[in-house]
């Protein structure tokens, strides 16, 4: 493998608040609107690039309502110019077309999960119809698609789509490992990822990986070092280690930038981790769009 030394930019995604954890598990989590764009902004002054978001109800549970994420699009756009925004349409805010019911909001990115499996109480259905309709509204509005990859068929999925014109672009995988049930921390199935991604999509294409609970500073660590993208936040994990919690997502996006440092990569810019994903400049970047 090339050394560390010789990567280039890390993008840092930060995943605000997810669907699962609430404040009885840690008060940093961001529920409301207004506290999700504060605690983006600090993570973005600390180095993220890419917020990655789910909306709460007032209780707390999850939701797919369309004008909650626009109010938190706006605000996002609002307090933290340049910073890519990624609209989750996962499966445990809404059932069906449901869960695609922001795109028409044309946020930079959104997660695109491309086939099923098992979570930890239950199975994450991805029917082949809801993944090809969820595609299609990403290339109708212009929405770059993040490849939600639970299992290695879920990468060789996202190649037969960018072959058959489903997704428009050169697809940008995210590894996710430590779900119960689903893919665990494997450093050799993690390599056999990344052998893949360059195999079917060029050895210069960008993945991201993310790790759940304490694994997350595993699959930070892998990542920084192997050359790809991170993410880190509150969605997958709420501690920084057993006895103590983090305090804010920038506390966890602050590690990721540590990781940097020990491994001489230097911290994507908004402008730079733009560039890397084929993504336009921001309006606050006078491209007047």
């Amino acid at each position: 493998m090339t050394e560390p030394s010789q990567h280039g930019p890390c993008i840092i995604c930060v995943a605000i608040t997810g669907s699962l954890p609430r404040k009885v598990d840690n008060p940093a989590v961001p529920i409301s609107i207004a506290e999700q764009v504060e605690s983006a902004q600090q993570a973005f002054e600390a180095g993220a690039t890419i917020a990655h978001c789910h909306v709460r109800n007032d209780d707390e549970t999850p939701s797919s309502d369309p004008e909650k994420f626009a109010a938190l699009k706006e605000g996002l756009e609002a307090h933290c110019p340049g910073m890519i925004v990624q609209l989750s349409t996962g499966g445990r805010s809404g059932a069906g077309t449901a869960r695609g019911g922001m795109l028409p909001l044309r946020p930079d990115m959104a997660s695109l999960s491309v086939g099923s499996n098992n979570f930890p109480t239950r199975v994450y259905e991805n029917p082949p119809d809801l993944v090809e309709w969820l595609a299609s509204e990403m290339l109708a509005y212009g929405v770059k698609p993040e490849i939600e990859a639970f299992d290695l068929s879920h990468i060789l999925k996202a190649k037969e789509m960018w072959g058959k014109g489903q997704i428009k672009d050169r697809p940008y995988v995210q590894f996710v490992m430590g779900v119960r049930n689903a893919m665990p921390v494997d450093r050799e199935v993690f390599d056999y990822y990344i052998k893949t991604v360059h195999r079917l999509f060029g050895p210069d294409a960008p993945w991201c990986a993310a790790g759940i609970g304490s694994n997350q500073i595993v699959l930070n660590d892998w990542a920084v070092s192997s050359g790809g993208h991170a993410r880190t936040g509150l969605e997958d994990n709420v501690r920084l280690d057993k006895t103590t919690l983090a305090p804010s997502n920038a506390a966890l996006v602050q590690r990721v930038v540590g990781l940097c440092e020990k491994y001489e990569r230097p911290v994507a810019t908004w402008q730079q981790a733009r560039a890397i994903l084929g993504l336009t400049l921001a309006p606050a970047a006078g491209n007047g769009m």
